[in-house]
């Protein structure tokens, strides 16, 4: 028997209350997302994008359809347990790395173990391991302030991993960073995908991103489309 997709959505709508009238954000979305694939959405600002991608990390609701994360209906599930969902089994990234300035490296990137309720010494373990993987192992110890823009988000992005969740939401990573810097951000997450298998959504407006991803999806008009 085939394993279930890591997303199934049928039928998906958003739709926010405007100063005169409704604004449809999303309408009628069907998508699957297999395990362990890598997928780019791309789209016109305002066309819907980080909407999606906040309605498949479980930060908004559909008003309709039905969004299914490992045969899981996440309309089902109350503002508690998608608060654990997300913890344990979505990491995010986002534009702005969101690091907390009064801490470490490996104290950031410790923090969602912490939350999960892992031991000290667990969650720096964990932490550890992932600012290896992301080739920060020696700046671990450092204040995040002392960073440059792309050591901070491999930061964000051990993070994201530490706790080795099912999928990966990236908005907009590479969008605060030089051209050389999201290169290298890009092929870190590609390598990410390829050497965890972990499956992988990226809101970009970068192209070139976008091709490193083994399927792009384009937004328009709230509706999506293969490209």
């Amino acid at each position: 028997m085939s394993r279930p997709p890591v997303y199934r959505l049928r039928d998906v709508g958003r739709t926010y209350q405007g100063p005169s009238e409704d604004i449809e954000v999303l309408s009628h979305i069907d998508l699957d997302v297999a395990r362990g694939e890598s997928v780019a959405v791309i789209g016109a600002s305002g066309s819907g994008k980080t909407t999606l991608l906040h309605i498949l990390g479980t930060l908004d609701v559909a008003d309709h359809g039905q969004v299914m994360f490992l045969d899981r209906d996440l309309s089902r599930l109350n503002p508690l347990e998608r608060a654990r969902l997300r913890n344990s089994e979505i990491g995010f990234v986002f534009q702005f790395h969101q690091l907390l300035p009064e801490f470490t490296t490996i104290e950031n990137v410790a923090m969602p173990a912490l939350i999960a309720g892992l031991s000290a010494d667990k969650a720096r373990q964990k932490a550890r391991t992932a600012l290896e993987l992301v080739g920060l192992e020696q700046r671990m110890e450092h204040g995040v302030t002392t960073l440059s823009g792309g050591e901070r988000q491999r930061a964000a992005i051990a993070r994201a991993i530490a706790l080795e969740p099912k999928v990966l939401l990236a908005d907009e990573p590479t969008g605060n960073l030089d051209e050389a810097t999201g290169k290298r951000i890009g092929g870190l997450l590609k390598r990410l995908n390829q050497e965890l298998g972990m499956t992988m959504i990226v809101v970009t407006h970068n192209h070139e991103l976008a091709h490193l991803m083994g399927r792009r999806l384009e937004l328009r008009s709230g509706e999506i489309y293969a490209c």
